[in-house]
């Protein structure tokens, strides 16, 4: 018996007396779409009552559907319930008793409903919580790169180039969208690691020994970690901040990566983070014009660099004469 909106119909056992089979229950619900409840019992010719349950579910996995078995179908029964009946009903039946299971599938129908729809308020309203917690997160970081930069003359406006140079680079290799906005993101913050580096490091006017290189290259894993909850939606920015000391020969860090291996996005900012190094005053050396670092980026594309990567970028900005950039 499928019911709605006070409209009955049965979906009967072998013998057909202005009843239906399984399979003409289901070009019904086809016709009128998902009912509330369904009445069906376990044998009917053509389709019997599983088969009906699996179809119809699959179709309408919100219906409630109650199961009318004799006393020896009672484990065809369980397995009805295992499968997503809501009850069964033992034949004969007394029609109180049908309307009682009715209204009891009923009730765990809206029940069912109930939950998922506070079930999916509750992740949008975290979502939305998340969202906000990873905005202010953002904003937190970038204070932070700001406060980095401040207390290095030689560095101060580092990441805004970088980052506008990585996107303007990338628009040239053919990203858009939210793809140019994660390596602009990635651009900004992909220095953030070196809050945790020693300023005598940073700072130092001569070549670094091996451990001071090593503890400046660990900037890379404190950036990552430190925009770890980033993660889900923005892997992007945590590739760069990772990966874009990597290089082409696979002598970077801090993974040795190779030639593809390296996030395209990473081989961006790596380009445009070396020409910005090259053409602005360092501790250790005066800035090179634009270009010379021009010159130099092309000699070692294949090796530290990717050519396609420094073409761009080139292209980006054909007028070497007009860099850095202000910010």
């Amino acid at each position: 018996m499928c019911h709605e909106e006070g409209k009955h119909a049965v979906l009967g056992g072998p013998e057909r007396h202005g009843t239906f089979a399984g399979a003409d229950a289901l070009a019904v619900l086809k016709r009128v779409g998902e009912i509330p409840v369904c009445i069906s019992d376990i044998y009917m010719p053509e389709m019997d009552g599983v088969t009906f349950l699996r179809e119809a579910l699959q179709r309408y996995p919100d219906m409630a559907v109650v199961m009318l078995t004799g006393m020896a179908e009672v484990n065809t029964a369980v397995e009805c319930l295992k499968l997503g009946a809501l009850d069964y009903i033992s034949k004969p039946v007394i029609i109180e008793e049908v309307r009682a299971r009715v209204h009891k599938a009923l009730e765990k129908r809206r029940l069912v409903l109930e939950n998922r729809y506070y079930q999916q308020m509750l992740e949008m309203r975290v979502h939305e919580l998340d969202r906000k917690n990873r905005s202010s997160l953002i904003n937190g970081v970038q204070t932070l790169v700001q406060a980095l930069e401040a207390k290095d003359a030689y560095t101060s406006g580092h990441s805004s180039r970088v980052s506008r140079y990585a996107t303007r680079t990338a628009v040239q290799l053919g990203f858009a969208d939210d793809a140019v906005e994660h390596i602009r993101l990635g651009g900004e913050l992909h220095d953030i690691g070196k809050i945790g580096t020693r300023e005598a490091v940073l700072n130092k006017p001569g070549p670094l020994t091996p451990d001071e290189f090593q503890h400046i290259t660990e900037h890379t894993l404190l950036g990552e970690k430190i925009l770890a909850p980033l993660a889900r939606e923005k892997g992007v920015v945590l590739r760069i901040v990772r990966s874009h000391h990597e290089r082409m020969d696979g002598k970077g860090f801090p993974d040795g990566l190779k030639g593809d291996l390296i996030p395209i996005e990473s081989r961006i900012v790596g380009v445009v983070d070396a020409f910005d190094a090259m053409t602005t005053n360092r501790a250790y050396r005066p800035s090179r014009s634009p270009a010379d670092a021009y010159t130099e980026l092309r000699s070692c594309s294949g090796t530290q660099f990717d050519p396609a990567v420094v073409e761009a970028f080139i292209n980006a900005f054909p007028d070497p004469t007009a860099l850095p950039i202000d910010v």
